[in-house]
Formats: structure tokens, sequence, C-alpha cells
């Protein structure tokens, strides 16, 4: 750090990235990202004519995308806005939702962002513990008065919450707003989309890293009531109006559209979901249930650390979380069947076949 750092920024908690290494050739099952390229459509619609104006400023009101979600959801473009992936969707939520007197309150084992953006803001963050199996209870946050951020399913677990228990927290405080982060619903999940009719204090936040395949891309939206939708773009023109590039924007749309690649693509990564775990559990590896498109599972005869460090220097990277409660785990990115035979393959060679 250098002397002229604030005080305040000497107090945040920076996420950590996933690695993304460029020294050696590796299978990537440690950010999870799609195996699967993204839809025809995305490239025909990113064309040399279009790059070719990257001259220009993108379109500050995502109209486009913001239609084409819109359509895909059953809303209207005034229940949705875009972002440089949904993270910053979430950073705009947290400045616009939460403040002076109220904090967010999140799972202490969740997506490690929520950590970072309520550093960012200075905000008070309440750490609420999931259950000893890791299953969220949602008794423990109906008297919070804090903004509620929820990732379901969550991560790096996977489980989710049933859509039952979102609609209590929404009735039981309409004052307050629950965020349901769904980053990774498409793979089996239960969205709370249709909630959005009925409740004016629920924030869906979904991304297209996942499901459609452009993490590279960088796209992110959220859906909620009109005003909600209206708060939020008031934090976005107070930062970056100019928020999703042209290219984006023009696959984003694209990525909408394309139904039936959508679809194809979530199931082979569900096909593959359950053939991994069931490999695993063979292997005598405890594996929690999911919903999304990655797995966290753990095996008693080797930790966590080691086991990623093993997979690394076989050419395969995971993810591994030096945390209390979830040290012995290791998150899986689901890949394509021949990237999770290969996985699979690895681990029997460094000694973990001993099948049940």
């Amino acid at each position: 750090m250098s002397r002229f750092l604030s005080s305040e920024a000497r107090c945040l908690f920076p996420y950590t990235p996933g690695e993304q290494p460029r020294d050696q050739q590796y299978i990537k099952l440690n950010t999870n990202e799609s195996p699967f390229p993204p839809s025809p459509e995305v490239l025909k619609a990113v064309t040399q004519t279009e790059t070719g104006r990257l001259y220009l400023y993108s379109d500050p009101t995502c109209a486009a995308l913001n239609g084409a979600i819109a359509e895909r959801y059953g809303l209207q473009s005034e229940n949705v806005i875009t972002g440089n992936g949904s993270d910053e969707i979430l950073a705009f939520a947290f400045r616009a939702f939460c403040g002076k007197g109220r904090g967010a309150a999140f799972a202490d084992i969740t997506y490690g962002f929520y950590e970072a953006q309520a550093a960012l803001f200075g905000l008070e963050a309440l750490r609420v513990p999931l259950r000893e199996d890791f299953t969220l209870n949602i008794e423990d946050y109906i008297n919070l008065s804090a903004t509620v951020v929820i990732a379901n399913p969550n991560a790096p677990t996977g489980m989710t919450v049933p859509v039952t228990d979102i609609r209590r927290l929404l009735e039981h405080d309409p004052n307050r707003v629950v965020i349901v982060d769904e980053a990774y619903v498409d793979f089996g999940a239960e969205s709370c989309v249709p909630l959005i009719q009925e409740f004016e204090n629920l924030l869906v936040t979904q991304t297209m890293s996942k499901s459609r395949s452009l993490a590279g891309g960088r796209i992110g939206f959220a859906l909620g009531a009109r005003e909600l939708i209206e708060d939020l773009n008031r934090v976005k023109y107070s930062f970056n109006p100019y928020n999703v590039n042209r290219l984006s924007l023009l696959a984003g749309a694209a990525a909408v559209k394309d139904e039936d690649y959508f679809q194809a693509c979530c199931r082979a990564v569900q096909d593959n979901r359950t053939w991994t775990m069931k490999a695993l559990e063979v292997r005598g590896f405890t594996v929690l249930p999911s919903s999304a498109n990655f797995i966290f599972a753990k095996s008693d005869r080797i930790s966590g650390g080691e086991l990623y460090r093993k997979l690394k220097e076989n050419g395969i990277l995971v993810r591994w979380f030096d945390r209390d409660r979830i040290r012995d785990f290791v998150r899986v990115t689901i890949g394509s069947r021949e990237q999770m035979v290969v996985l699979i393959d690895t681990i029997d060679r460094i000694g973990l076949r001993n099948e049940k």
C-alpha cells in the first residue's frame, strides 16, 4: 500500500477472483464459466460492421437488451436494468438500498463479493451463519431490519432456499428490500422472478456469464418493480452511464433470444453434474446437493488444500477456500463430459479411487 491510500480504503476486503493462469494449459474448473461457446446468434450479431462503430458511445439506456430481457421474462422494460456483470448491479443495489441505519445481511458462507461491497460502502454487515448442514434457515432473517441478500443457489455450496421461504421473508416486512442473487438459477433451481409482480420489495439479479456463455462479455441484469429499477438507475447515472459496451449489448440481446441453445447448454451441464456427483460419491466423496453449474465436495482421505494442489499439478484447476467450516471442501465447476472424465481419472491416479 502507498502512503496515499485513505484510511477508508485500507479497511476494504477485496474480493479474490479465481485463478486465470496464462503460463500453462489447464482444464479450468475453478471459476464457474460455461464449457460451451456463446450461441451462434451471438457471433452473427457481433459483426465487423458493428465492431467498426466502437468509436461511438454505447446506448446508456441499454434499450434493445432491456427489451429482449423483459420479453423473455414476461416483464416490461421498466422492470429491467442491465450492467457490466451482475457484480456491478449488486454494487448499485448495495449503494441504493443500504446506508446509515440499514446494513446488509447475508450468510457467513456465501459469495465473497457481498462482504467486499459492504466494506466498500462502509456498511454494517450482518453475517448470518448457515446451519451445520450448510442450509440457510429463513427464520434467521425474518426479524432483521437490514437489507437481505440471498444467493439462490448459494455459492460456493450450490444449495437452494425454497421460493416459499423467500415469499415469507417478503411478506413479513414489506419495508425491507430482499435481493435474491440468481447467478446460477438456470441449472435447475426455482426462480423468484414470478414474485416480482406481487412484491415491490423484491430485487432479483441474474447474469449471462454462466448459462449464456458470456463471462467475457460482462453482462448482468436485475429485475424488479419499476421504482426499484429507478433507484438503481439513479446510482448508475451517478457512477457510469455508459456501463455496457456496444458489442456486449448486441451479444446479450442475441443470447437471450436463442432459447433453444440456452436450454440445450443448461441440460448438458445438469447431465454432467449428475454424472460427476455419482462418480465422486462412488469414490467416497461427500458432495453437497447442487442446483448450480458447480459442486462442493470433500474426501475424508485428503484435505481440501492438498486435493486442490494435486489437481493443479496434474493440469486441473478447482477452487479451494481456506476458511473455517469449508476448508476441507473444493468447488468444482461442471465442464464438458470430456473434462469431467479427465477430472475423475486424475482423482483415481492421485490415489483416491478406493471405490465403495
